[in-house]
């Protein structure tokens, strides 16, 4: 979707927070070996981020939220979550709560409805 969208659609990754952090709740899967504390600064969290997206492959430009969790907070984006941002600032698509509700398919259908092709 991103290479097929990209000339029309802008992608960005943004990195709210450690999934998997040994000292939150849940605790992390037992069996991964990403063993990470919660970030305690910024730079650290950046590190954090930039890890993920070299880890995850992510070919589209990452931000970072703030330690103040703000954009987290604002877009109920625990523990992942799929937007779609028209031009105008409007939410034109709200995903469920990923990554087990990731509906690739209906994200595709309202960049569509959005770009006037439906």
């Amino acid at each position: 979707m991103y290479e097929a969208r990209r000339p029309l659609v802008e992608f960005l990754f943004v990195y709210i927070r450690e999934a998997h952090a040994i000292d939150q709740w849940p605790p992390p899967d037992p069996n991964s070996t990403i063993r990470l504390e919660s970030a305690k600064r910024l730079e650290q969290k950046q590190a954090y981020a930039a890890a993920c997206v070299g880890d995850l492959g992510v070919p589209f430009p990452t931000v970072v939220d703030g330690m103040d969790h703000a954009v987290e907070t604002a877009y109920t984006a625990w523990p992942d979550r799929l937007y779609l941002v028209w031009r105008d600032g409007r939410i034109a698509w709200k995903g469920d709560q990923g990554p087990w509700r990731f509906w690739a398919p209906e994200l595709e259908r309202a960049i569509a409805r959005e770009l006037g092709e439906s």
